[in-house]
């Protein structure tokens, strides 16, 4: 079992950045490729991005590339997404995933572990 707890959600400008995190504990942090997915109100559960293990592949949603990056700190279990360039179409729950492979595409295609979600609202 891995338990995912997200944090750093909150309101932000159009146009500004924010930076949401997201600790794992249980079993081994680095063997899991990890990932972000949001859902907003009214929309299906949407992938945003993805890193594997090593922290060397990453890919991102349509929506986001460019403006959002994914990374990790295996030494601190934890998983970032640094948002800019921020829009209304952004506002959402962002929810962290975790998955056992090695494959980084295995986030997106089959997520295992998920965590309660932290919002982000961004005003125009």
């Amino acid at each position: 079992q891995v338990q995912l707890v997200e944090s750093g959600g909150g309101l932000v400008q159009a146009g500004g950045s924010l930076r949401i995190s997201c600790a794992a504990s249980g079993r081994t942090f680095g063997g899991y490729g990890m990932g972000w997915f949001r859902q907003a109100p009214g929309k299906e559960r949407e992938f945003v991005a993805a890193v594997s293990w090593n922290g060397r592949s990453t890919f991102y949603g349509d929506s986001v590339k460019g403006r959002f990056t994914i990374s990790r700190d295996n030494a601190k279990n934890t998983v970032y997404l640094q948002m800019n360039s921020l829009n209304s179409e952004d506002t959402a729950a962002y929810y962290c995933a975790a998955t056992a492979s090695a494959n980084v595409y295995d986030v997106k295609r089959r997520p295992q572990y998920w965590g309660q979600g932290t919002q982000v609202t961004v005003s125009s």
